[in-house]
């Protein structure tokens, strides 16, 4: 079974592209073109359309910082990650990173054995695409919404179990902590992503971890020494290396818009990666949510301790497109990568566009950048239409 997709506009990496078939074959994209031109292999098959009329098909997007939702907080319950992650279509997301933040190993090795067993019978939600550990080696006067208690010293035991095989993607840690340099050398020859956060390291102490293997920076500005004239730091050395991809919260909150426009002036769109870093709450109403031994406030807006410090936040992948477009004051065209190819291409996922052999991972947006429908593995599990009607 084939289906047939027919927006009235498409993004592929080429842009946005009108009168555009999209062809999907099992899992995958198998065509992308004019309508007349789709070969007869396919043309031979039974297929099945869904109405993409006066909608615009983009890529799924990818969240490399996921700490939970709905309710669920996976550090703490890394159990419910596939719950977590059940909901997420609705915005758009297609695929994840189940993101631990400084915990027990006996968490951590829970985690890898959850993403091992595999989702759940009928599971229809964004897919992780591998496990984020955020922590536990990390600067403790940096420490953000983490328990300090949980953090350690780098210790290359702790970590014997921690490969791309495994499942760990994405590993972030302060690189300036004595003991650092033996994990980042160590992560990057079991294939995992390293990236620099949660620390106060120098513009030289960063620099020297780039040339080590570290190639992403978590949530820029956040967790680390604002920019100063005489000291840098790990902020200007992540701007000022080409090969660095840096993670950024656009939410308005955690970075000042007009910042997030200079960083993108800056890097450019194939070297940020934009991020939720979203907490249980988000999904839900405001109120009181627990994480590990904090008790979080959240507003209509913010996730924050009761001393004000931020931890996390509830903003939504797609709401976070529509910040992105217009903080930076972009297209939709020009927004898309560091959602889409840019976190794909750092994970070697082989989806992130929407071309021939791609995942067949897609969302359907309306004229306002709202979710319609969206696409995993080929598969609908999200229809706005039925999603309301359910809730009526």
């Amino acid at each position: 079974m084939t289906r047939y997709l027919n927006p009235a506009q498409t993004l592929t990496p080429q842009g946005l592209t009108t009168r555009c078939t999209v062809v999907i074959d099992g899992t995958h994209i198998a065509y992308v073109g004019d309508a007349q031109a789709i070969p007869g292999d396919l043309e031979a098959k039974s297929r099945s359309e869904f109405d993409a009329s006066g909608l615009t098909l983009i890529p799924g997007l990818i969240d490399l910082q996921f700490n939970g939702a709905f309710g669920v907080h996976i550090s703490d319950e890394p159990d419910r990650l596939w719950e977590a992650g059940a909901g997420l279509p609705r915005f758009g997301v297609t695929r994840f990173l189940p993101t631990l933040i400084s915990s027990a190993p006996s968490q951590t090795d829970r985690a890898i054995e959850v993403l091992h067993h595999g989702p759940p019978a009928g599971d229809r939600g964004a897919k992780p695409l591998g496990l984020h550990f955020e922590g536990p080696f990390l600067e403790p006067q940096k420490i953000g919404a983490h328990d300090v208690s949980l953090c350690s010293a780098p210790d290359i035991e702790l970590i014997k179990g921690w490969s791309r095989e495994a499942g760990v993607r994405l590993v972030t840690l302060a690189p300036e902590i004595p003991g650092a340099e033996d994990l980042i050398l160590a992560l990057c020859e079991r294939g995992v992503l390293v990236s620099a956060g949660h620390s106060l390291a120098s513009y030289d102490q960063a620099h020297c971890a780039f040339d080590l293997g570290v190639r992403y920076v978590t949530h820029l500005f956040n967790a680390m020494p604002p920019l100063h004239h005489r000291d840098p730091g790990l902020a200007l050395a992540a701007l000022d290396r080409d090969e660095i991809t840096v993670g950024v919260i656009p939410d308005g909150i955690h970075v000042h818009p007009d910042l997030i426009r200079m960083v993108w002036n800056c890097k450019g769109a194939k070297r940020m990666s934009f991020v939720t870093d979203a907490m249980s709450a988000m999904g839900m109403p405001p109120g009181r949510y627990p994480m590990g031994r904090f008790n979080i406030l959240v507003d209509e807006e913010s996730a924050r301790q009761e001393d004000g410090t931020l931890a996390g936040s509830v903003l939504t992948l797609d709401a976070a497109l529509r910040n992105a477009q217009r903080f930076c004051r972009v297209s939709l065209a020009e927004a898309i990568a560091p959602f889409t190819s840019v976190p794909a291409s750092l994970l070697g996922h082989d989806g992130g566009e929407i071309s021939a052999g791609k995942r067949a991972d897609l969302v359907l947006l309306d004229d306002a950048g709202e979710v319609v429908a969206t696409f995993v593995d080929g598969e609908l599990v999200y229809d706005r239409s039925s999603y309301e009607n359910e809730r009526s």
